[in-house]
């Protein structure tokens, strides 16, 4: 009897496999060399306990596990309240997963995802044109090649403008407020967006309120800065600075 085998879209896991290889290895590795020169214990000790820690973020993000992945992405579109019909950008798409949900969400929509789909990851076009067939939205979503310092669209072309955790990854700008102004462009005045990313890691955007005063000058209606790592769904392990720590919502209307 041949059994159906259910096909699922895939978004892959924000811990990488390699964060689980490299200290597995390493780990073992001083395990066997520990025989001889028993002080390198400790480093085995170390990098299996970062294993173990990691494997964990990767079993808590994903769908098998606690699915935080999906809920933090969720979190972000759940946040984004508009009068849901026109055109929407996803800046940073991934994997297609934000784009996917918000076609889903706002029937009445147009969704184009845009991402570099850089080789440091196993996201591509393909993956996402993929995910939104199977998930029955290919006709209402467009993906495309395009870097969010500069965003091949006019001036205010949507009606809304959505990413997730992708700012802080592009290495092309070192200002990361700019990607947010470049992001702001392309918006519609009266338009919503919602920007998720590491906005409390002040390295990166630096103070909380000269970052919303900032974005006040560039004379949108209203912004307002959300912390998702104070979300109750999220694990305390992973609210570790270098996991979800920093990550914030940017919320607002030109």
């Amino acid at each position: 009897m041949n059994q159906r085998i259910a096909v699922r879209s895939t978004y892959g896991n924000w811990v990488s496999t390699k964060l689980l290889y490299i200290p597995g290895v390493l780990g073992v590795l001083f395990a066997a060399l520990s025989v001889l020169f028993p002080w390198l214990a400790i480093f085995a000790v170390v990098f299996l306990l970062c294993f173990a820690y990691f494997a964990y973020a990767r079993w808590c993000f994903s769908p098998e596990g606690k699915n935080i992945q999906a809920r933090i992405q969720s979190l972000l579109v759940d946040h984004f309240e508009w009068a849901d019909t026109g055109k929407v950008l996803d800046i940073g798409c991934g994997s297609g997963a934000v784009t996917i949900m918000v076609a889903k969400k706002y029937p009445d929509v147009h969704v184009t995802g845009i991402d570099y789909w850089g080789r440091a990851w196993e996201y591509s076009k393909g993956v996402c044109e993929r995910n939104a067939q199977i998930e029955g939205v290919s006709d209402r979503v467009a993906f495309q090649k395009a870097s969010a310092s500069s965003l091949p669209f006019d001036d205010e072309s949507f009606d809304a403008v959505i990413s997730n955790l992708t700012f802080h990854e592009v290495a092309d700008t070192e200002d990361k407020g700019l990607l947010i102004q470049e992001a702001l462009r392309v918006l519609k005045k009266g338009g919503v967006f919602a920007f998720q990313d590491l906005f409390y890691w002040k390295r990166v955007y630096g103070e909380v309120e000269d970052l919303l005063d900032r974005a006040r000058s560039w004379g949108i209606e209203s912004v307002e800065l959300i912390n998702t790592s104070q979300s109750q769904f999220i694990p305390k392990a992973l609210k570790l600075p270098f996991m979800v720590g920093t990550i914030g919502i940017l919320r607002g209307r030109k």
